[in-house]
């Protein structure tokens, strides 16, 4: 993971200089493994986040709370018995150690000043948080408390002494000749990778630093020990020393990596070997703080993804299984015809058929040339009675075929809306698109809801996503079912101009016209912005159908995002995730321009820089007019 040791040094430095001296109001934990220490001065109240989860260990003050446990677990109690009311000492770091020591002045049941001191130790798996008496060196308690049948190295429990965790024999660079260091390498097998010894040997680097060191060197990540000389090694002494020795003075440079919008990665230090990416700075605390927050909530996001996209997978298998059975009935019912026909022939030829017959050749009248039909009859039946089981198994297959029928298109409707609704999740950016998604499917009766429903209170109308084309006109885009039917039947006017892609899910794209002549970029950009919003996203040319809002209706009754439409044309478009950066970037851009320097926020300020793009691309569209009528879902 990303906290190494350098960046809990920075931590730790800011965390000395902001909170000493800070009175420690509250403790909460919200879960098992982590803690929040409420600090205040006058005026001002902070948030200290301490985790020991072995994915996410870390130490920072942050902006997010959580909401905790009905009752406080015993770990919580103890320590606002111990540190509530108390003061922030200090903050202390072996080297560079994964471990802070946060030292508390306090005062005892007497009343009496004392001093207690909360340890974090964020060695992934085995992180821990520890609160020990150093007077008497004895564990208060733990986070994670286990015994000698856990670790043969020392037990976490109340009143055992503490031992701090085994040290790692790493070395810190500047403590070394450039011979000592030449040494201290050679003594490594020659076919190990240089970014792998730098790591096991010096103190404080996490895989990607030791790759940022290797490339500041000036030499490829991947190089083995054998193929380095004197100069690449002395090219790592000085990049290793000029780590350190900018770490040593508090000359820290956070930087928080975006790779496109995720948050990729954290350092203490800018990280010049990466590609393709953006980064933001900010105080180290403020990095940190922003890492775990945006990973937490693409964590959410993701399991929330993942659920919906369990359910209409497991769904649509469903509804394939049921259209394949209502076809089968389909073809069994698909002899309605012959059946009547039979029915026919034998009551026209009636007087030529004797009870007793096994099987007859009539000539087929409704055929030119009068065919003979064999017909196969029941001999314990008269000829009439034989008609009449004809006429009977007609009308029974007559309904099953309209039944089937009837039933087999509302299973492909359902198949289409979870094409739709699929496709919907996968282009969902936010945790509030997503829930509109499980909202629409609860309502739909598909999903049951997580809960009891709640009061029904007015809902916050839907907001479809709005851009601005190289011409200045507004293109607004729907994410889902419920920002489609919002755009398209209440949003969009009768001359506004409205694109979907041909016979593919997607979204519902609208472009404001204010009953002007639409330019050809704009349309062209519009058609790419439907085609990037589809299922066929990944495809090189799509096919958009547009027409005029007026054209476009809603069946009563149809299921959310369904319409109909007539009088369309149809434009290729070339999906263009550039564009759609770009515009993103645009939006930013230009509400910013109209705020004060001082009063954009830093989430802005980051997301802006996140979404600059490259360069707008000049326009890869062709137009082919379509004059057939058609519909879809979404």
């Amino acid at each position: 993971m990303p906290f190494d040791g350098i960046v809990m040094s920075a931590v730790k430095k800011e965390l000395s200089e902001s909170l000493t001296g800070l009175r420690i109001d509250k403790v909460y934990q919200p879960s098992r493994e982590e803690v929040h220490l409420i600090l205040s001065r006058t005026g001002v109240k902070l948030r200290l986040l301490l985790s020991a989860d072995s994915n996410t260990a870390r130490v920072h003050l942050t902006s997010s709370s959580r909401e905790n446990p009905p009752s406080p677990p015993v770990f919580c109690m103890v320590l606002r018995k111990y540190l509530e009311g108390g003061r922030i000492a200090g903050f202390s770091q072996t080297g560079y150690d994964r471990t802070l020591c946060i030292t508390v002045d306090v005062r005892d049941d007497l009343g009496r000043p004392s001093v207690k001191q909360l340890i974090c130790e964020i060695m992934g798996k085995h992180s821990n948080i520890i609160l020990v008496d150093p007077d008497t060196g004895v564990i208060l308690d733990g986070a994670k408390r286990y015994s000698h049948a856990v670790s043969r190295h020392r037990e976490v429990l109340p009143g055992k002494p503490y031992i701090p965790a085994p040290a790692q024999g790493k070395i810190n660079p500047l403590s070394l000749s450039p011979d000592q260091f030449f040494a201290l390498m050679l003594t490594n097998p020659l076919e190990s990778r240089l970014t792998d010894i730098v790591q096991k040997q010096f103190d404080g680097l996490s895989p990607r630093m030791t790759r940022e060191v290797i490339h500041r060197a000036g030499l490829d990540p991947q190089i083995i020990l054998n193929n380095c000389g004197e100069i690449e090694l002395t090219s790592v002494y000085i990049a290793l020393k000029d780590l350190y020795a900018r770490a040593e003075n508090g000359d820290y440079q956070p930087s928080l990596v975006f790779s496109g919008r995720e948050a990729l990665d954290f350092a203490a230090f800018e990280l010049t070997h990466l590609e393709n990416t953006s980064s933001i700075s900010g105080g180290m605390n403020e990095v940190a703080d922003r890492y775990f927050s945006l990973r937490t909530l693409t964590g959410q996001m993701d399991r929330t993804r993942q659920s919906l996209m369990s359910f209409i997978k497991k769904e649509t298998g469903r509804l394939e299984k049921k259209l394949a059975a209502q076809r089968a009935e389909l073809e069994a019912a698909a002899e309605a015809g012959s059946l009547k026909l039979s029915g026919e022939l034998i009551t026209a030829n009636i007087h030529r058929l004797q009870k007793g017959e096994t099987e007859v050749y009539l000539e087929n009248f409704y055929q030119e040339g009068c065919p003979p039909v064999k017909i196969l009859l029941d001999p314990q039946l008269t000829p009439v009675e034989n008609a009449q089981y004809f006429f009977r198994r007609y009308a029974k297959a007559k309904k099953v075929k309209e039944s089937a029928t009837q039933h087999s298109q509302a299973t492909r409707d359902n198949l289409l809306y979870m094409a739709g609704v699929e496709n919907s999740v996968d282009q969902a950016s936010t945790p509030g698109e997503l829930d509109e998604i499980r909202s629409e499917l609860v309502d739909q009766g598909c999903l049951k809801p997580a809960g009891p429903r709640p009061a029904k209170k007015k809902e916050a109308l839907p907001r479809p996503s709005a851009y601005t084309s190289s011409d200045g006109m507004t293109i607004l885009v729907g994410k889902n079912n419920r920002q489609n039917d919002y755009l398209t039947m209440k949003m969009a006017r009768q001359e506004d101009i409205w694109l979907h892609t041909k016979d593919i899910p997607g979204s519902h794209v609208v472009i404001r016209t204010g009953w002007q002549e639409v330019p050809s970029t704009t349309l062209e950009e519009a058609a790419s912005l439907a085609a990037l919003h589809s299922r066929a996203k990944q495809s090189g040319k799509v096919p958009v159908d547009y027409t005029l809002r007026k054209f476009v209706s809603k069946p009563k009754g149809a299921k959310p995002g369904y319409v109909i439409y007539t009088d369309q044309k149809t434009i290729m478009a070339e999906p263009d995730p550039e564009l759609l950066e770009y515009m993103e970037w645009k939006k930013i851009s230009d509400a910013l321009d109209n705020v004060p320097v001082e009063q954009v926020s830093q989430d802005e300020e980051s997301k802006a820089i996140q979404l600059l793009a490259k360069s707008k691309k000049e326009p890869r569209f062709t137009a082919d007019d379509i004059d057939s009528g058609g519909d879809m879902y979404k």
